[in-house]
C-alpha cells in the first residue's frame, strides 16, 4: 500500500511540474516577440516535464505514453503518410507469421 501512495505522489508531482512547464511555454510562445533562447528553454523544460510524467504514469500503472500519437504540425501530409506506412509495415513484420527455416542437410 505504501508504494501506491509514493507512486501516486510521484505522478502528482510530475503533473504539477508538467502544468507549470506548459503554462510557461504558452506564456513564452504567446509573447509579441518570441525570444529564441527563452522559447528553447521553455520547450526543453516542457519536454523534460512531459517525459517525467509519462515515466511516472507508466511506472505506476503500466499505461503507455498518452502523447505518442501526436503529430508534428510542421510535417506535410506526404511525410505523415510515409511515416504511417513505415510504422504499419514494421507492425506487420513484428506481428505477422514467423518465417520457418528449412532443416540443415
Amino acid at each position: 500500500m505504501r508504494d501506491n501512495v509514493t507512486m501516486s505522489k510521484k505522478i502528482d508531482t510530475a503533473l504539477k511540474d508538467l502544468l507549470k512547464a506548459l503554462k510557461k511555454h504558452a506564456e513564452v510562445a504567446g509573447e509579441r516577440h518570441v525570444s529564441l533562447k527563452r522559447s528553447q528553454r521553455a520547450t526543453a523544460r516542457l519536454r523534460a516535464a512531459t517525459n517525467a510524467y509519462v515515466v511516472a504514469v507508466h511506472a505506476r500503472s503500466g499505461l503507455p505514453n498518452p502523447f505518442e500519437d501526436l503529430v508534428d504540425p510542421a510535417l506535410d501530409a506526404e511525410t505523415i503518410e510515409s511515416l504511417a506506412a513505415e510504422r504499419d509495415a514494421i507492425a506487420r513484420t513484428l506481428t505477422g507469421p514467423i518465417p520457418q527455416q528449412s532443416a540443415a542437410l
